[in-house]
């Protein structure tokens, strides 16, 4: 049996694979636009954030497989396809951003050296920590993450002790549906399928338990990290809320988060923050490279040295985006994520149902749907269609940039309901 301490050290690893660049710099700016409506946003914010996040998890205790699982069903192909386009993406976009964000609000306030110079310095460190994978779960789980918890509980809690509640009105139109737009931006339904074979692996190397042993051990770390990113993010939010009156309505993401924890925090702010964001950037970025090495050596394993070849191109690629700013990376990110997010939520709800409600055929019929009702929301990312909402504005929830929702929800009733009817049939 595996013990309690395991599940603790699970669940702080798995929190602080999942708490990075995004989690920390979004929900502060959300509650500041939201204002007396924070807790719709958070609500928003917690489906695609926290809920999905942790289903992905729940999967990954199935399957105990690797991220090529979630789309097996489907087809092979798709599966090796949607794995690899998920990985590039990863390694592309979120763990570069890591560095960006480290670079503008724990370097450059005390250190006048270029962006590129970070990026190069903050990834031979990710580099060395891939390539001593096996002392991953240990690290996170016993030294990094309780220094993040601590560090957020204190500006959130100051915050809280010291504002009154008073809330201005907010500037979003639709709280809800903004908050789950945002949550797209954490990557953590992506990083759920990432990082949830990160873990996989890790508890395999430490430890021969059976498989309803280990599903049982991710399932409870799961929720619990879950719920802690839930309470960090709800009050990060308020946060933001509370301060609406301190700030510029203008104000960026990093420069809000700087300024709440100088408000909070006084003069020594700017170095807990400093170690708050490369904490919790840093093992972010040592997650998604770790779990996309892991990825390449367990399919690509006729290679020696798939695993360090990867974790070199992943660092590389790090260096080369993390040098931008982190509102240029938000911005080119976005595409992406509007294509693959519907597609990532739809495999991780379809392999968290029952078997018998989930079968390749069902598999095929949804995600394809998604698919193609993905794609005016791809577009209109791109600003590729000018008349994108009239074009597209029949779709419901289309307007919100989620109309591949209920067209799936559709497609998943009618498969499983003519698979029934068919096997009725048979019956004499």
């Amino acid at each position: 049996m595996l013990r309690n301490k395991e599940t603790l050290i699970t669940t702080f690893a798995l929190f602080s694979l999942f708490f990075g660049a995004g989690n920390l710099i979004l929900p502060p700016l959300l509650g500041f636009n939201s204002g007396n409506m924070w807790w719709l946003v958070t609500l928003g914010f917690a489906t695609s954030a926290v809920l999905v996040p942790v289903l992905g998890i729940l999967a990954h205790a199935k399957l105990q497989g690797t991220i090529f699982d979630f789309g097996k069903k489907v087809s092979p192909r798709f599966g090796l396809v949607y794995a690899l386009s998920v990985y590039a993406i990863s390694i592309s976009l979120p763990s570069p951003r890591t560095a960006s964000v480290t670079h503008e609000i724990a370097v450059a306030p005390f250190f006048n050296i270029s962006s590129l110079t970070t990026s190069i310095l903050y990834f031979s460190l990710v580099f060395i920590f891939v390539m001593n994978r096996s002392k991953l779960l240990d690290i996170l789980g016993k030294i990094l993450t309780p220094a993040i918890i601590i560090i957020l509980l204190s500006i959130i809690g100051l915050t809280i002790f010291d504002l009154d509640f008073s809330f201005r009105g907010g500037t979003l139109e639709n709280p809800f549906s903004t908050g789950i737009l945002e949550g797209y931006q954490t990557f953590d339904a992506i990083g759920a399928v990432v990082v949830g074979g990160v873990i996989i692996v890790s508890i395999n190397l430490k430890t021969k338990a059976p498989y309803e042993a280990k599903k049982g051990l991710i399932r409870k770390s799961g929720w619990l990290a879950g719920l802690a990113l839930f309470l960090i993010y709800a009050g990060l939010i308020l946060t933001g809320a509370l301060n609406q009156a301190n700030f510029d309505s203008e104000i960026s993401r990093t420069e809000l988060l700087t300024g709440i924890s100088k408000v909070t925090l006084g003069n020594t702010a700017n170095i807990f923050l400093s170690i708050l964001v490369s904490l919790a950037c840093f093992t972010t970025a040592v997650g998604i490279v770790t779990g996309t090495a892991d990825f390449i050596k367990s399919h690509y394993s006729h290679y020696r040295n798939a695993y360090l070849y990867t974790a070199i191109v992943g660092c590389v690629l790090g260096i080369l985006m993390g040098q931008f700013n982190v509102a240029y990376i938000i911005t080119v990110a976005l595409p992406a994520l509007m294509f693959i997010y519907p597609i990532t939520i739809v495999l991780i709800l379809l392999n968290v149902v029952p078997e018998r409600l989930a079968t390749p055929k069902v598999f095929k019929v949804v995600v394809l749907t998604t698919i193609l009702f993905s794609i005016p929301d791809f577009l209109g990312s791109l600003e590729f269609l000018p008349l994108n909402k009239e074009i597209f504005g029949w779709i419901p929830l289309s307007r919100y940039q989620l109309g591949w929702i209920l067209p799936s929800v559709i497609a998943f009733a009618i498969a499983n309901a003519n698979k029934d009817s068919k096997t009725a049939k048979k019956l004499p």
